[in-house]
């Protein structure tokens, strides 16, 4: 049993740069008694995973946790189409491995460089109209608390805690190992378009998000029109052809979802058919997509108002533009989940790169949230955001319950930070 403390966390950031971590030390421990270890000295402690939430939501003032030394096995049960990982493991190690036993993940988010725990833990997700979140692959989780204990829970036998407890914030404890299930492995290809008019975009949203297993959407708001349409699209057989898009033109080229930005980390494009996790990301495994210079801002609202909510979007262009670099729109299938930003309601997602000037962009985030507002919108948890605990209380019906399992795994806050307390707020007296 080993537990190693890195440099200093405060010289420690995360992959944009925007978080310097204030822990003192970092850990690198190699099981779980090592965990255990850490625990049972700690005050505070926070997990990292891939480090590249652009929140705060990993930070603490107390030790924090890398849980990159932990075994790498990828253990896939064929018979049972489930892979059992450990908390360390990346989604792009994940997919490989998965891939090579003929199964597959349902789907992936843009980049596979990230964290299946952590991307688990803060509601992340891919695209298309029928597929939930990456947590809801989720089948069962281990879950050490502060006292040592480790706890299983599953989605059959555990129903609501289950569902609690999946998207956690990192506020129950220290997520061991988690058991995904996977899917029959298949081929996509992917076609990209230009030059898409907006009001054509709003008006044929519906059939537009539907024309491929998961579809994307860009724009930078300068313009009355989206850059591009990035379709990924199941394929089965050799009858299969890009969608018909009479009114869009298919790119020439392959393209970087940031117009002028060289594609080289991209994935394939053109109709050029491979497998499933060489085609559902953005961008290539085997490189890294950009230097993290930027920022990051999601919400997520009913797919219901999604009209509405471009034309809002639309009127805000000339205070979004200067300080963006793109803004894909996605779709995500409703889910139970407590603490998903897809809790109970099929839903779109306005995702925003921003530039790295924290000073210039969070004045305007605040705008958007403020001009998104008539439709509740839920942030994504590892992004940018402002609301505070109380709308965010109305927002996620849930979070109620969520405060209480909180205080029966985590009774002391071993697991608590700033972050916590901004968007739970005195969730005591809840």
């Amino acid at each position: 049993m080993t537990t190693t403390a890195g440099n200093s966390a405060a010289q420690q950031m995360n992959w944009a740069g925007n978080v310097t971590f204030s822990a003192a030390r970092t850990h690198r421990p190699d099981s779980l008694d090592a965990i255990r270890a850490v625990l049972a000295r700690a005050e505070r402690v926070r997990v990292l995973g891939s480090g590249h939430s652009f929140s705060d939501i990993a930070d603490t003032d107390g030790e924090l946790v890398s849980l990159e030394a932990l075994p790498t096995s990828i253990d896939v049960d064929t018979d049972a189409a489930t892979v059992r990982i450990g908390g360390g493991i990346r989604y792009g190690e994940l997919a490989a491995a998965v891939n090579a036993k003929g199964l597959a993940l349902p789907n992936m988010a843009s980049l596979p460089h990230i964290s299946v725990a952590g991307s688990v833990a803060t509601g992340t997700h891919g695209s298309g109209d029928a597929n939930g979140s990456l947590a809801t692959s989720v089948r069962s989780f281990e879950l050490l608390t502060a006292d040592g204990e480790l706890h299983v829970l599953d989605r059959e036998r555990d129903g609501d805690r289950f569902a609690g407890s999946v998207v956690s914030l990192g506020a129950l404890g220290v997520v061991t190992a988690l058991t995904l299930d996977l899917v029959p492995a298949f081929a996509v290809r992917q076609d990209v378009f230009t030059g898409l008019p907006q009001d054509a975009v709003i008006e044929q949203f519906d059939a537009l998000t539907s024309a491929a297993y998961s579809v994307s959407l860009f724009t930078d708001w300068r313009a009355p029109r989206f850059t591009q349409a990035w379709f990924k699209q199941r394929v089965t057989g050799d009858g299969h052809a890009a969608p018909d898009l009479a009114w869009a033109t298919p790119a020439a080229q392959p393209m970087h979802p940031v117009v002028g930005v060289p594609p080289l980390h991209c994935t394939a494009q053109g109709g050029v058919v491979g497998p499933w996790n060489e085609r559902l990301p953005h961008f290539r495994a085997e490189f890294t997509p950009s230097s993290g210079d930027e920022l990051q801002s999601e919400y997520l609202f009913d797919r219901r108002h999604a009209a509405d909510a471009l034309r809002a979007m639309s009127a805000l262009g000339p205070v979004l533009a200067p300080v963006l670099q793109v803004c894909e729109v996605r779709t995500v299938a409703a889910d139970g989940l407590w603490l998903s930003p897809a809790y109970g309601q099929d839903t779109v997602g306005l995702h925003f790169t921003w530039t790295s000037d924290a000073a210039a962009v969070l004045p305007v985030i605040a705008l958007l949230e403020a001009a998104l507002e008539p439709w509740a919108p839920r942030p994504h948890w590892g992004k940018l955001f402002t609301l505070g605990a109380a709308t965010l209380h109305e927002r996620f019906p849930r979070l109620d319950a969520f405060s209480r399992l909180r205080t029966e795994y985590d009774p002391h806050r071993v697991f608590d930070n700033a972050f916590l307390q901004r968007v739970l707020g005195h969730e005591d007296d809840a």
